[in-house]
């Protein structure tokens, strides 16, 4: 899915991390508040400088290491194995060495670094020597496990067995081999089970994250389709009630111009300024229409909305703006539900609109409606213009190329899967709308 709001990756360099959703009671508490503060603050550094956290480890094994080196004794650590004191000085610094500095490198190659550590170590224990700095493998094997590969890190942990292996039972020889071992092993178990578990922490709260940014998207865009929904739905219901009432405004204000300016009174222009004023606003409402209509064919419904009972109010404020209209009914009106009702009204009101606005005052219009076989017929038909007199300048809606209104026909139709028939009659004089809708068994009342 596509969205225009960018989601960022991470906190933006520098700024304080906030704490999670879940995690605001910890956040609260004096202790464990403090510790998750200062986790936020250690990541935020080492996300600002991240060769500072490898100096430090390389710093602190060295640490660790130096006494050892600097020990004459021969003690090892399972035992008098040791043959420190057979090799020089330098040698077990440089031993020592190989193995501390490659964990400056841990991060950013984890499976090199432990390979270079598993090899120096492997020629240390050759020589019949352990050393504190011996904790680097351990290091080691935990950043593979939770940086490295999975297939490499499985390679790496058969290999550190069988090293270990061999150093205590062959290449340097303890004087107690099951517990060194024991120890050994233990100790390696742990450090891979650390880091993947580390790992699979850091892949859930990832997954979280995706999952929470996800959804934020299908939020925004839910919120987008709501909002475009609701203003086709906004243009719709303003073309069906406003246009309609202005239809009505603009004839009757022409019709009494033309009594006016007939009966010679002084009206008449006040009322060809009120009908060319209507026009106007007829107009401008289809510019605003313009900007509010989307593509969604959904709409929703909000009460009151008019049904087929409102359709005798309907006729008669047609007929008073000087149209002649017939209505007949088949059928059960009431049994249908409220959303095809509202369609029903709104067909017969556009079709009235149009034929009010292009056949004129003083003709005539005939509308029926029925209901059989879970089908809803809705018939408009108009005579047209009457006889001596010249129908309208052609409209979209009557010339072909669709309006709104017309449009709004078929759309609500399309929500019933009806078939819509809009065009000149049979006699080519005057016009006729013939709307069939397919009304589901959940769409009317029982």
């Amino acid at each position: 899915m596509s969205t225009d709001r960018a989601v960022s990756a991470g906190p933006p360099r520098g700024a304080a991390s906030e704490p999670l959703p879940g995690f605001h009671t910890d956040w609260a508490h004096p202790l464990l508040g403090r510790m998750v503060r200062g986790q936020n603050h250690r990541r935020d550094l080492d996300r600002r400088h991240p060769w500072l956290l490898d100096t430090m480890v390389v710093l602190v094994v060295a640490l660790i290491s130096l006494p050892d080196l600097l020990s004459h004794t021969s003690h090892g650590p399972f035992g008098e194995t040791d043959n420190r004191g057979q090799l020089p000085s330098a040698v077990l610094f440089l031993l020592a060495g190989a193995q501390i500095l490659p964990l400056w490198w841990r991060r950013r190659a984890p499976a090199v670094t432990y390979f270079v550590i598993a090899a120096v170590a492997l020629v240390q224990l050759s020589l019949g020597v352990w050393q504190q700095a011996d904790i680097s493998g351990l290091i080691a094997l935990y950043g593979l496990a939770l940086r490295g590969s999975l297939r490499v890190l499985s390679w790496a942990a058969a290999l550190t067995v069988a090293e270990l292996t061999l150093a205590v039972c062959l290449l340097s020889p303890v004087e107690h081999p099951l517990l060194g071992l024991f120890f050994l092993l233990g100790t390696t178990a742990a450090a891979i089970a650390t880091g993947l578990t580390l790992r699979i922490r850091r892949l859930y709260l990832a997954t979280l994250e995706d999952r929470a940014a996800r959804l934020e998207i299908e939020r925004d865009q839910r919120i987008r389709l709501t909002a475009a929904a609701e203003r086709s739905r906004v243009a719709r219901e303003m073309h069906d009630i406003i246009g309609h009432n202005l239809s009505v405004m603009v004839s009757l204000a022409d019709g009494a111009a033309t009594l006016a300016a007939h009966n010679k009174e002084t009206s008449a222009e006040a009322l060809r300024v009120l009908g060319d004023t209507g026009r106007q606003a007829m107009s401008e409402l289809r510019s605003v229409l313009g900007v509010l209509r989307g593509d969604q064919d959904e709409e929703r419904m909000v009460s009151p909305q008019p049904g087929v009972r409102d359709l005798d109010a309907l006729m008669e404020r047609v007929r008073a703006a000087g149209l002649t209209v017939r209505y007949r009914t088949t059928g059960d009106l009431d049994s249908l539900g409220g959303g095809v009702q509202l369609t029903v009204y709104r067909v017969v009101q556009e079709a009235l609109t149009n034929s009010l606005k292009h056949a004129g005052i003083g003709s005539s219009a005939e509308v029926a409606i029925g209901v059989e076989a879970g089908e809803v017929r809705i018939r408009i038909a108009d005579i047209g213009a009457p006889p001596g007199t010249s129908e309208p300048a052609a409209h979209p809606g009557r010339s072909g190329d669709h309006g709104h209104g017309l449009v709004g026909i078929r759309q609500r139709a399309a929500m019933y899967g009806g078939s819509v028939t809009i065009g000149p009659r049979a006699g080519g004089h005057g016009w006729l709308v013939d709307v069939v809708l397919d009304v589901p068994p959940g769409e009317q009342l029982r």
